[in-house]
């Protein structure tokens, strides 16, 4: 009895094996630097880099959102801003 047991285990095993090997595998996580064809980039105004909004660090000025790679980017537009503006 106990050896029916470990035969049936054993073909499970290797049908799951198989099926393991033979199954596509769909990657869980987009690769880096991959983006969806239909989303959309915007452009950062400082360094020129375009970025999409999900990766976007968001800053408004005017009623306008403006879209910056990085905070570094952000921290000096709005230095332009203070320089540009009449005191």
């Amino acid at each position: 009895m106990i050896r029916f047991l470990i035969i049936g285990l054993l073909f499970y095993i290797g049908y799951r094996f198989i099926i393991s090997l033979t199954s596509a595998k769909k990657p869980l996580t987009k690769p880096a630097g991959s983006r969806d064809p239909g989303e959309e980039t915007y452009r950062d105004p400082v360094c020129g880099v375009y970025v999409s909004e999900e990766d976007a660090v968001i800053g408004r000025h005017d009623g306008q959102r403006h879209y910056f790679c990085s905070m570094n980017c952000l921290e000096k537009y709005r230095e332009q801003l203070d320089h540009s503006s009449p005191s």
